[in-house]
């Protein structure tokens, strides 16, 4: 049976047409081959809006092909809260199969459900094979003529992990990551993949997802809150579980990575709809300071930031390091007499921070840094041909946050779609 979406999702944002050029998400058709999938989710950790995408994206199970769900968590999180989500799912299972056949069982799920990595990843990317790792390895090497779509919501350790353990896999990934707060948890992660696999296919929406819950129609019905409270609340055991994350306000800022795959042609990721609109890459933003950095330093929002220091030729042997800054305190990485920190920057803004150590020539010293906007004009070169990012132009701007109004334009749509799946799962008289 065909999901709920239609091209008359399409009509209320029709008068856009003539200022944004982009290609309507179009139906479902069973003639059409379902995606294969592995999410990765931070779900648990540091952001329960994860939560709520894990319901979005169970209500939309029947419509790909579900082939992993991976918990990689930034500090607290588990493989426990997807099952635990899943538990939710097995209660309205049966509501929801009476409407769509291909609705995976709950038992499938929880076996497709794995645990992945729940540290970050050390200076060079990666660190050894996790159960998640090993299971994008052993999902993307099945013989399928089929790509393998694998969206990360969390860490992006378990991604870089595979890619290095078996870089053969990369001409079968398609990757969609929500990076910036998630980038600046796995900056060596990123970095690893930047330098090592830069022809991975790969979308880094920095802002771009966060049109789902900012900006867009919020009047009436369609509030972050009021929609919760229309459309959501009472409509089943998942309905009831989303209405106490968050406090029942939409966030969701994980979901355009699966709604992106509501195209006939995802990779065309210039072409726009419910997941939004990219542009080709520049080369990615790596920025290395040998001394403490002032105001005057700056660096591109959601770039790479790495500060390199020598430490004394007397020092302790067993040195360490950090960086506190912002939220973060940021190990630093010892080598060759010499001691590295990476950081990412999720907005533009001043970052200070202050270092602690046993090396006294390091310990309380203190810098700062200036992250500065993404600029509309920069230069796109040819060595990222598969790496898609946020689209800097003005006209997609949402306040501070770039090509965010590429996904809020269709906000009416994909809530009433979402609200239509969501009335699936409420039990019947």
């Amino acid at each position: 049976m065909s999901p709920s979406l239609t091209l008359k999702t399409c009509t209320s944002s029709l008068f856009f047409v003539t200022v944004f050029i982009f290609a309507c998400p179009l139906a479902f058709s069973e003639e059409t081959p379902k995606h294969r999938v592995i999410v990765s989710s931070d779900i648990g950790g540091t952001d329960p809006d994860d939560f709520q995408s894990m319901v979005h994206l169970l209500l939309y199970a029947d419509t790909i092909d579900l082939e992993g769900i991976i918990s990689s968590p930034f500090g607290p999180g588990r493989k426990t809260d997807i099952l635990h989500v899943i538990d939710q799912y097995a209660l309205d299972y049966k509501n929801l199969k009476s409407h769509a056949a291909d609705y995976p069982s709950p038992k499938q799920l929880r076996a497709i459900s794995k645990q992945g990595e729940t540290l970050r990843a050390p200076y060079q990317g990666f660190r050894q094979a996790t159960e998640g790792s090993k299971w994008i390895i052993k999902r993307a090497r099945v013989k399928d003529a089929r790509p393998l779509y694998v969206l990360v919501w969390g860490g992006i350790e378990d991604l870089a992990q595979a890619l290095h353990d078996a870089p053969d896999i990369l001409p079968k990934l398609r990757v969609y990551y929500i990076g910036g707060p998630n980038k600046k948890w796995s900056p060596d992660a990123y970095q690893y993949i930047a330098e090592h696999h830069p022809k991975l296919w790969i979308i880094e929406s920095n802002a771009t997802y966060r049109g789902w819950f900012v900006g867009g129609i919020q009047s009436g019905e369609w509030g972050n809150k009021s929609f919760v409270n229309t459309h959501i609340a009472g409509r089943g055991a998942m309905a009831d579980f989303f209405v106490t994350q968050l406090g029942g306000v939409i966030k969701m800022g994980d979901t355009p990575s699966l709604t992106w795959l509501f195209h006939e042609t995802p990779e065309q990721a210039d072409a726009g709809g419910w997941g939004g609109q990219y542009t080709r890459a520049w080369t990615r933003p790596y920025k290395v300071f040998e001394r403490l950095t002032t105001d005057s330093d700056q660096i591109e929002e959601f770039s790479i930031f790495e500060l390199v220091l020598p430490l004394k030729k007397d020092r302790p042997e067993k040195t360490f390091a950090t960086m506190n800054i912002g939220n973060q305190s940021l190990v630093g990485h010892i080598e060759n007499n010499k001691v590295h920190f990476r950081f990412c920057p999720k907005a533009a803004k001043k970052f200070e921070y202050t270092l602690e150590s046993n090396d006294a020539s390091l310990n309380g010293a203190k810098g700062s840094l200036t992250a500065v906007a993404t600029q509309p004009d920069q230069a796109i070169d040819n060595n990222w041909p598969n790496w898609w990012v946020d689209n800097p132009a003005p006209e997609f701007k949402e306040g501070p946050h770039i090509g965010a109004k590429t996904v809020n334009r269709w906000r009416k749509d994909y809530l009433s779609d979402f609200a239509q799946r969501m009335a699936r799962a409420k039990k019947t008289k």
